[in-house]
């Protein structure tokens, strides 16, 4: 299987550049086929290097020597294991899913060829971050899906707003981005190498002080902060929206936002030897949690609810890799791939029925319409909830119940995010397919349900959804918990130098009953507002009550960061352009010029060609040289 690992990220590679050059010649059949088999081909080769990780554990394929300078050697190495491995799998399969819904909903696209393209391009450089064996091979799949993400949000550049989306997750994500390549060029000059066997095994011998590893981890989790949208680099995320329904799943579910879960994850003795850091992104997780939430709770636009609420299970992810249940946070990572790509889909399939409206408040009663959208939404919407047995109960709960043994207070909120969570999800699904239909009569003369293309991926992930969650039961429930025995030995340093008490079986099942019950208190809410008293969120202009209006308004953090940061920035940017660039600079420049072009002008007049005035002049300069000598002496 070792030589066989290459291929993984070198098919979606030849996907990208045969559907780039030729995506203008080659008929849209083939492109969307070529695009999507390569991906499945990626997913067959990933699911036979999982069986062997898991048959005989993981191993390394060195594929050449990169670089060396003196004695600091870089290879160009890939590391296949459990956590790797897994990654794999979710990225080529639910990538797949994607690539194979893309051919119906972009089959009337000019770009569809170039869409292909950047989608192998994007799961390419995914797959390259995950495989790296060291930091530098993982730094360039980092940049890599941001160049893709700029390039796919921006993918309808001509409406100046998708572009400015784009720019806006470019220049955020650099933000993090610096952080993380600092981080780097320290571990290399603390270590002496970038490879996860060399840091990793120096980090466990203690011979450092404790402040390295908490300045490496907290450079390394402002790199996440930015990838994976935390407070306070998130905004981009919900504009991420402006590109193509599939690039919003790929990117929310799959791949580019859980690149920063992955990293914490797979540096995760340096993070554990860094308890100031791990509290940090507890804290700052579970705050993004609660604002993803309640920012949610008002959104009209349906891609925009479950962009906030990405921002939201992210900072679920997160809460979880700071109280250190890295397994839990992992397995969130799964389960939500699985539920947020199908809600997503799901979503981007109601748009394609409803003629490309997005605002929930001109949907409803699309139940009957499309059947299949519906079932499998609801079912996408039951597991992002935490309602048993779908998948989202067991990651969530895993991370509840670690956040309990950590910080009762952090139980309590992450409970209540919970409940809101189940809100929102089902306040979408009322407003969307309950009630009567409020969009216009061509809208409603059109409506159907989606192709095969479209709604094969949707029953999958349905199943995924609902299945997901058994490879993590915990023991309380009377499962074995296969997840977390399958990724302890890539968290086997880390739990070596912390332990944590099991919670009593009644202590589980009391956590677990209060959160499921919060979640169904929710949902009674909800059906009551939307379904029973068909409520309908206010239209724009029309006054509501101060809490729900900077709910609505996303807490004007974007018109924050607009007056506090853009415009005193953009002040000086003119400042240094007018003054010091044109003012200073320029104008020292060109007076040296001019002053040179001036005094030549005045040098010019003494050449007259009067043969008196040159004796004069030397009358004069040898009578002041006589004045001089005399003063002198």
């Amino acid at each position: 299987m070792d030589k066989y690992i290459w291929l993984i990220p070198a098919l979606p590679l030849a996907g990208f550049i045969i559907n780039g050059v030729g995506r203008n010649i080659l008929p849209k059949g083939l492109i969307g086929f070529l695009g999507s088999v390569l991906v499945l081909a990626s997913f067959a080769i990933s699911l036979g290097a999982f069986l062997q990780v898991k048959s005989t554990g993981a191993f390394n394929v060195n594929l050449c020597n990169w670089f060396s300078v003196g004695d600091f050697k870089v290879p160009f190495a890939f590391l296949v294991d459990q956590l790797s491995s897994l990654m794999l799998l979710i990225i080529t399969g639910v990538g797949f899913l994607i690539h194979l819904y893309s051919v119906g909903y972009m089959k009337d696209d000019a770009g569809f060829g170039k869409f292909f393209s950047y989608l192998n391009l994007f799961v390419f450089f995914m797959l390259l971050l995950v495989l790296g064996s060291n930091y530098l091979i993982m730094f360039i799949g980092w940049e890599g899906v941001g160049l893709c993400s700029y390039l796919l949000i921006g993918f309808w550049y001509t409406n100046p707003d998708y572009a400015d989306a784009a720019k806006k997750a470019f220049i955020m994500n650099r933000i993090g981005d610096l952080g993380f390549v600092i981080a780097i060029f320290i571990m290399i000059l603390i270590f002496g190498s970038s490879s996860f066997s060399d840091i990793f095994s120096k980090a466990g011998t203690k011979d450092f002080a404790w402040v390295n590893f908490t300045l490496i981890t907290m450079l390394l989790f402002v790199g996440a902060v930015g990838k994976s949208a935390q407070i306070p680099l998130f905004t981009w995320l919900p504009d991420a929206m402006a590109g193509p329904t599939p690039v919003s799943a790929l990117i929310h579910a799959a791949t580019m936002v859980t690149a920063g879960v992955y990293m914490v994850a797979r540096s995760n003795i340096l993070f554990t030897l860094a308890p100031i850091t791990q509290h940090t992104i507890a804290v700052i997780g579970l705050s993004t949690a609660v604002l993803g939430a309640l920012i949610a709770l008002s959104q009209t636009d349906i891609k925009k609810v479950l962009a906030y609420s990405t921002v939201s299970q992210l900072g679920y992810m997160f809460l979880g890799l700071g109280v250190g249940a890295y397994t839990g946070a992992f397995f969130h990572v799964l389960t939500h791939a699985f539920f947020k790509a199908l809600l997503f889909l799901g979503a981007g399939s109601v748009i394609h029925a409803v003629g490309g409206e997005q605002d929930m408040r001109k949907m409803g009663g699309l139940k009957g319409k499309l059947p299949i959208t519906f079932i499998t939404m609801l079912i996408g919407t039951l597991a992002i909830s935490g309602i048993p047995p779908f998948a989202g109960f067991f990651s969530k709960d895993e991370i509840l119940a670690a956040a309990f043994t950590h910080s009762t207070t952090m139980w309590v909120i992450g409970v209540i995010t919970a409940m809101l969570t189940s809100f929102y999800m089902f306040r979408l699904l009322y407003l969307t397919f309950y009630g009567k239909f409020r969009g216009t009569h061509e809208q409603e003369h059109h409506l159907h349900e989606s192709p095969p293309s479209m709604w094969i991926p949707l029953v999958v992930l349905a199943i995924l959804s609902t299945v997901g969650g058994f490879i993590g039961v915990p023991e309380s429930l009377g499962g074995h918990h296969w997840l977390g025995e399958f990724l302890a030995p890539v968290f086997k340093a880390s739990a070596a130098l912390v332990t944590v008490l099991p919670s009593a079986q009644q202590t589980e099942w009391t956590l677990m009953g209060v959160s499921v019950l919060g979640a169904l208190v929710a949902l009674g809410y909800a059906y009551t507002k939307y379904n029973k008293n068909g409520h309908v969120p206010l239209a724009d202009g029309e006054e509501r009550p101060a809490v729900a209006d900077l709910s609505y308004h996303k807490f004007y953090i974007d018109e924050l960061y607009d007056a506090v940061i853009r415009k005193p920035l953009d002040a000086l940017s003119v400042f240094f352009y007018k003054v010091v660039d044109r003012m200073g600079i320029d104008g020292i420049v060109n007076g040296l010029g001019k002053g040179a072009i001036e005094s030549s002008k005045g040098l010019r007049l003494l050449q007259t060609g009067n043969v008196g005035f040159y004796i004069f002049m030397m009358v004069v300069g040898i009578i002041s040289i006589l004045m001089y000598i005399v003063i002198k002496a």
